[in-house]
C-alpha cells in the first residue's frame, strides 16, 4: 500500500513540475455552439418536427375526449356489454396517447442529437484548430471551471467565434431575447 502511495505521490509531483511549461487555453464552448448560425438551421427543423407532433398529438386527444364525452353522456342508456366495450375503447385510445407521447419525445430527442452533432463537432474542431496553432497543452470549457486567470491562459472564444461566424453582437442573452419573441409571436398567432 505504502509503495502505491509513493508511486501515485511521484507521478502528481512529475505532473506538477511538467505542468509548469504547459500553456493551456480555455473556451466557452456552450456559447460556440448555442450561436453558431448552423444552430439556427437546427432549431427550426426540430421546430417543424414538434409541431408536427403536437398538432398530431393533439388530434389524438380530441379522439380520445370526444369518445370520452360520448362515454359519459350515453354511459347510462347502454347495456352492460356496450358500456365495457366502449369503455375498453377509451382505455385503449389513452394508452395509445400516452404511448405516442413517448414515442414522439424519443424520436424529438434522437432528431436533436443527430441535427446537433455536426455543428459540435465542427466547434471541437475548430477549437483543436486554434489550440494547436497557439501551442496549448489542453483547453478546458469556461463555464465549468470555478476560477480562470486570463494572464495564465489563452482565450479562445474570441477566435472560435470569429472562426464560426458568429455575429459580433449576438450572445447568449440575445439569443434567448430571440427566441423568447419567436414563441411569443407564435402563441400571438394561435
Amino acid at each position: 500500500m505504502k509503495k502505491i502511495f509513493i508511486i501515485a505521490a511521484m507521478a502528481i509531483i512529475s505532473v506538477a513540475a511538467s505542468a509548469q511549461n504547459l500553456k493551456f487555453g480555455y473556451v466557452n464552448y456552450t456559447e460556440l455552439v448555442q450561436l453558431m448560425p448552423e444552430m439556427d438551421s437546427v432549431r427550426v427543423q426540430i421546430e417543424a418536427q414538434e409541431k408536427e407532433t403536437y398538432e398530431t398529438l393533439g388530434a389524438m386527444y380530441e379522439e380520445y375526449q370526444t369518445k370520452a364525452q360520448q362515454f359519459q353522456q350515453k354511459e347510462a342508456t347502454w347495456t352492460p356489454a356496450i358500456r365495457d366495450s366502449k369503455l375498453k375503447e377509451l382505455q385503449e385510445i389513452e394508452a395509445r396517447f400516452q404511448e405516442s407521447q413517448q414515442i414522439f419525445q424519443q424520436e424529438l430527442q434522437q432528431m436533436q442529437q443527430m441535427l446537433q452533432a455536426p455543428v459540435a463537432e465542427k466547434a471541437q474542431a475548430t477549437v483543436t484548430e486554434l489550440a494547436k496553432a497557439h501551442g496549448l497543452a489542453f483547453v478546458l470549457e469556461e463555464t465549468q471551471m470555478i476560477y480562470i486567470d486570463p494572464a495564465q491562459g489563452v482565450n479562445l472564444t474570441p477566435e472560435a467565434r470569429t472562426a464560426l461566424n458568429i455575429p459580433e453582437g449576438r450572445t447568449l442573452e440575445t439569443l434567448s431575447a430571440e427566441l423568447q419573441a419567436k414563441a411569443a409571436a407564435a402563441q400571438g398567432a394561435m
